[in-house]
């Protein structure tokens, strides 16, 4: 029974920006870190924090909420660093705070495409729905293209 649940349900790190509540694929989470000095890179976009050294290897980290035209808040002992890794991309996102790890299953995702052809929609996988809860799934391939949309028109 056990197996058969798992087959059809996967698994996402909740975790907040603001009130929001967002999802990411525990499959292409590597660690969750507490909030660390970055060193600042010239000539990025200025949503990408800089770069952090964790264990050895210089990870680039991005500030979702400038990322999301969000306004600036106080880093708290909430803050944590994402460390993302898929398609050999190794990179950071900070997020005001993990919340949960969340069960979901294919029925309970809507696709948002539907909703808007809007550009920013890009980065949104679709919206799970969990009892009243809404929670925003990230298409993380799309949020790792660091910097492309923002040097196109330069």
């Amino acid at each position: 029974m056990e197996e058969r649940a798992n087959a059809e349900s996967k698994q996402y790190v909740v975790f907040k920006l603001g009130k929001e509540d967002y999802g990411l694929d525990i499959q292409k989470v590597t660690t969750i870190e507490r909030m660390m000095p970055a060193a600042r890179v010239p000539k990025t976009p200025d949503f990408i924090k800089g770069v952090i050294n964790l264990r050895g290897e210089i990870i680039p980290v991005m500030d979702l909420r400038r990322k999301f035209g969000l306004p600036p808040v106080e880093e708290t002992d909430e803050t944590r660093i994402i460390i993302l890794k898929f398609d050999d991309i190794t990179f950071g996102i900070i997020v005001d705070e993990v919340d949960e790890v969340l069960d979901l299953t294919e029925e309970s995702i809507e696709n948002v495409s539907s909703f808007t052809n809007d550009l920013s929609m890009d980065y949104i996988y679709g919206v799970g729905k969990v009892d009243d809860r809404i929670v925003t799934l990230l298409n993380l391939e799309k949020l790792s293209d660091i910097g492309e949309e923002e040097t196109e028109g330069e």
